[in-house]
């Protein structure tokens, strides 16, 4: 059912986007050179480029999806984070912005140009534009979606509509417009998401009883729809680590420690914050070096907290489902606009001839894609044999007996449930902030791409300043446009964070391997390292091609040329497909390395190869300000949580 919002609320959420769009405007006069719109002029301080760099991360990325997967794998989400994302972020501020703002390279596949060749460059560029169009298409989606099912709004207008706010204040303030907006929106995100975590928190009578719903849930899965059949160790959802450790068949993820720690720990994680241009370009648009390097570690301070914020909403869904609280539940799949005649037809033909509840069940489940609950089908002909039921109450009775839990509908449940008026416009304020972030960070990086490393590289050699700023917002709303039609695409997965993570395994994983390589190997060629990372992209279609999530038909899940291998879950195909691109990168590289002449000495590689680079000297900073020091206390906190939560 659909919720009313009031007065107060519409204001709310006008209010901030006339806020953001006025902070476009009000930017547009700062913005005369290229440089200025695509990496703001190189004057953002540490504290608005850190938290803009945090900012540009939360998209469905993370209030969706990491709610939803809280919901799906519990506690273990927190590996996101705690293995997934700080020592990785630590990495990229002490190791390698110095080569990254050093070389005053524009973009990452700039760089790569710079060590190696244009070849990777242009090969880098394709599929970080392809990368960037699908997270912002996920982004959008999962906005449209929560709009449609929370207030009615239609689904195509709701999309279109956000995404022409976007396009106005990026099209007018360039990358500053989007960092400053991108603050803003970090603060409406905690303010709007901390009422509902508090109130969910405090109706399930706290972490601790918390805790012992959801041992319970553990143990009794398919009550409340979860993937795995069988009950697990009651921990299974509360601890993060030793249903890792206990195996793939112990926990609800489906991956073993190996996975997690290779796959997601060392592969996704550092090819995602290491190399994707959309977060680093936030640290390049620093005022200085020092800048640029604390960005990511002031980023990632909130970050270690925010499974609090993010996480922990999935996991009091999952438990209030449990025990039914308020008959609550997760919600189910939508069954299609179309399904519904053919569905409901089908249903009252049945119905009349008394067929039994297999038999209806069997028939409407080749109409309707989600799967059904027999049980709820056979309380439903029930009803309509006491009294015919009309058409309303058909459609209403098969949507309550989808099986299918849509894991991405779980944050807006809560916020449906838990907040008042007020309340609701300040969370849906921040939902829309998250989502916009996301979809902006994305495009803004993407028109830096496309213009610097594809246009100017490739196709209009030596214009003046200005035709490269035109086609900057020109490119800005093409990019908007694939972001749509990518939206329709992402529309196919329950989980933001499933198709995230798999699209983030077909080009970072592999990317990450180029750059280990070509960083820290001066011996790296560019045969090796274009050929390695061209063999390791497509080592991920070819895996993604011959295995499957467990309960998903062949298509765009994977199993699309054969189905060799069936992982527990759509995770845990992620996490080995990244460790597959992954090593097949690394591998190919090294052996043609070996097997070609080197290409670049010494001097053209000095400030691109860390043993060729002179080391930054920090003599002038307190030793508590130096990103080594600031990196090992984060280092020593993150480990200090997964110890607590062990």
């Amino acid at each position: 059912m659909h919720i009313q919002i009031q007065p107060i609320d519409y204001s709310i959420i006008l209010i901030y986007v006339a806020f953001v769009i006025g902070i476009g405007f009000a930017l547009k006069r700062y913005i005369k050179t290229s440089a200025d719109f695509f990496l703001s002029g190189r004057s953002i301080p540490a504290w608005v480029a850190g938290l803009a760099f945090l900012s540009a991360n939360l998209g469905a990325l993370e209030l969706v999806g990491m709610a939803a997967s809280g919901a799906k794998y519990g506690l273990a989400t927190c590996h996101f984070y705690w293995v997934g994302a700080i020592p990785a972020m630590v990495f990229l501020a002490v190791f390698m912005m110095p080569f990254y703002y050093g070389s005053k390279a524009r973009s990452v596949p700039e760089y790569l140009k710079m060590r190696f060749d244009e070849r990777t460059r242009c090969l880098n560029s394709i599929s970080f534009a392809v990368m960037t169009v699908f997270a912002s298409g996920i982004s959008m989606n999962a906005l449209a979606k929560l709009l449609h099912q929370l207030l009615g709004w239609n689904y195509d207008l709701s999309l279109w509509i956000c995404s022409g706010v976007v396009l106005i204040y990026v099209l007018k303030g360039g990358l500053t417009s989007a960092i400053y907006t991108e603050v803003l929106q970090f603060f409406m995100i905690v303010l709007g998401f901390a009422p509902v975590v508090w109130l969910g928190l405090k109706d399930m009578g706290g972490w601790v009883t918390l805790k012992e719903v959801l041992r319970n849930v553990a143990q009794d899965p398919a009550k409340v729809g979860l993937a795995h059949d069988t009950a697990l160790a009651s921990n299974a959802m509360t601890s993060a680590w030793q249903p890792i450790f206990s195996g793939s068949s112990a926990n609800l993820m489906g991956v073993d420690w190996f996975a997690i720690i290779f796959g997601l720990g060392f592969v996704l994680s550092f090819g995602y914050w290491c190399t994707n241009f959309l977060v680093i370009q936030r640290a390049m648009s620093a005022k200085d070096m020092g800048a640029a390097r604390r960005t990511p570690l002031i980023a990632a301070v909130p970050k270690m907290l925010f499974p609090i914020l993010v996480i922990l909403p999935g996991m009091i869904a999952i438990g209030l489902s449990y025990i039914g609280k308020d008959n609550y539940r997760l919600p189910p799949v939508a069954i299609s606009e179309s399904a519904y005649p053919a569905a409901v037809e089908t249903f009252q033909k049945f119905a009349a001839g008394r067929m039994n509840a297999t038999a209806t069940t069997a028939a409407l489940q080749t109409i309707i894609k989600p799967k059904l609950s027999e049980a709820k089908i056979a309380a439903l002909l029930a009803a309509d044999s006491q009294q015919k039921l009309d058409s309303s109450a058909i459609r209403n009775g098969l949507q309550d007996a989808v099986a299918d839990n849509d894991y991405d509908g779980v944050i807006l449940s809560l916020v449906k449930k838990y907040c008042p008026s007020g309340l609701l416009g300040l969370a849906l304020t921040a939902l829309l902030a998250s989502f916009m972030s996301g979809m902006a960070g994305n495009v803004t990086a993407f028109n830096t791409v496309w213009t610097y490393d594809l246009y100017q590289a490739y196709l209009a050699k030596n214009k003046n300043d200005a035709h490269y700023m035109w086609m900057g917002r020109v490119v800005t709303v093409v990019g908007i446009l694939l972001s749509i039609a990518c939206a329709y695409v992402a529309s196919n997965y329950s989980n933001a964070m499933d198709i995230v993570q798999l699209v983030f395994g077909f080009v970072n994983a592999p990317l990450f391997a180029t750059f280990l390589l070509g960083m820290f190997w001066a011996r790296t060629t560019s045969h090796g390292a274009f050929f390695g990372l061209l063999g390791g992209t497509l080592s991920s279609a070819l895996f993604h091609g011959l295995t499957l999530p467990a309960g998903s038909t062949a298509g765009i899940k994977g199993g699309w040329l054969a189905t060799l291998t069936v992982f527990p879950s759509e995770m845990a195909q992620n996490f080995w497909l990244a460790a597959c691109s992954f090593s097949a990168c690394l591998t190919l590289t090294l052996t043609i390395t070996l097997l070609t002449k080197r290409d670049k000495s010494d001097n053209e590689l000095t400030g691109l190869v860390y043993s060729l680079t002179p080391k930054v000297k920090e003599h002038d900073l307190h030793w508590l300000a130096r990103p080594a020091v600031l990196g090992t206390l984060l280092l020593l906190a993150c480990l200090i949580l997964n110890i607590i939560f062990w």
